[in-house]
């Protein structure tokens, strides 16, 4: 599916169940240029993540339901380490390290098309 955010296209692999959620990225060996992995929940709550398994180094935005990005945390490869949200999320957006920052894309921007085919 696509989303966007600020104008700018991203090919995301929806993680919308317990099985694909648990294990997003883990053992990739790659994530190409602009994709990335969207994880989704029906609800919002405070949400955390780490990077057990996973050796990309990677950016996480935790998302509103509203689709405002609340924070965007670095992940580091094989950290144990929980990232936490700073407020409920329904949606988390994982993408290559540096991908946000290289687009300007920052806390309070709005992602687009993540709730279209619910």
């Amino acid at each position: 599916m696509e989303v966007s955010v600020n104008g700018t296209p991203l090919v995301v692999k929806l993680a919308d169940d317990d099985a694909t959620r648990i294990n997003g990225l883990m053992n990739a060996l790659t994530l190409d240029d602009d994709t990335g992995m969207l994880f989704r929940w029906s609800s919002s709550e405070p949400r955390s993540f780490w990077m057990k398994d996973t050796s990309i180094p990677l950016d996480i935005a935790y998302i509103s339901d509203d689709g405002r990005i609340i924070n965007i945390e670095p992940l580091e490869p094989y950290s144990l380490k929980s990232v936490m949200s700073s407020e409920p999320a329904s949606c988390a957006l994982e993408v290559n390290r540096g991908w946000f920052e290289k687009n300007g894309i920052q806390a309070g921007d709005v992602v687009h098309g993540i709730f279209n085919d619910m």
